[in-house]
């Protein structure tokens, strides 16, 4: 199919169908230029003193917390960056009444910054930190201001524990209430639709395989292993895709 065919079919999909849930990952965000983690030019295979996935592991954070914080500042806080047309889309379809929810790998904020208010943050945010000791939250300005601080660490203003980023680490667990959401959305729904993902993130990745409705969508600049399983695949940019369709109300 042409370009334009499978935007028309995306779009017969779309006005068909009545509860949509998006589940995205790293691609979404890209074109708001935040970097990925697998590509090309990903966070992977940029230099550092370790490799990437150690430094955002929970034991390498409570081993040596000041290299975590200087990798995490320069690679993972990007307070300027603003929704580009997939995540404006989404929103919008929510608005619409078309979409149910948004699940998301990213940790980023961009989805409700754009508008949309059912969000299932996988892996956490940027945007909230906590007092490991005491509970205390602080916001992302707070953690950016704080490498000017003596050792360079966040500590919480009431009782001076470290302040950890609320983003789910290597060798966490993902938030039990938010997995439970995403599930009972994708459980439900109608046409799931999966973009800007490599699928080989796990658990995140398996939670598609609680899909059971009637359209599956796959956007993604490169080939997955769900390809050969869904209804419709393009390969293309997300935010081309998403800003091509005509989002009317149910």
């Amino acid at each position: 199919m042409t370009f334009e065919e499978q935007i028309a079919e995306l779009q017969r999909i779309y006005d068909e169908s009545s509860d949509i849930v998006f589940f995205g990952g790293a691609g979404v965000s890209t074109e708001s230029g935040i970097p990925d983690f697998r590509s090309q030019d990903g966070l992977y295979n940029q230099q550092w003193n370790y490799p990437p996935e150690t430094i955002i592991s929970r034991s390498f954070f409570d081993h040596d917390p000041k290299e975590f914080y200087r990798f995490y500042r320069a690679k993972l806080i990007i307070k300027d960056a603003k929704p580009n047309a997939a995540h404006i889309a989404l929103a919008e379809m929510e608005a619409a009444g078309k979409l149910s929810a948004v699940v998301t790998q990213n940790i980023d904020g961009l989805h409700q910054k754009a508008g949309s208010k059912k969000v299932f943050e996988l892996h956490g945010s940027t945007l909230r930190n906590y007092c490991m000791n005491c509970g205390e939250e602080y916001d992302i300005e707070y953690i950016e201001k704080s490498k000017s601080s003596p050792d360079t660490l966040p500590h919480c203003k009431k009782c001076s524990g470290l302040i950890k980023p609320d983003v789910v680490l290597y060798e966490e667990s993902l938030n039990d209430n938010v997995v439970e959401g995403a599930i009972k959305a994708i459980s439900k729904a109608d046409t799931l639709i999966i973009g800007g993902t490599s699928l080989v993130v796990y658990p995140a990745a398996g939670l598609i395989r609680y899909f059971s409705g009637k359209n599956l969508v796959l956007l993604n600049k490169s080939e997955t292993s769900s390809d050969r399983d869904a209804n419709l695949v393009i390969h293309d940019s997300i935010g081309k895709i998403l800003k091509n369709l005509k989002i009317c109300p149910n």
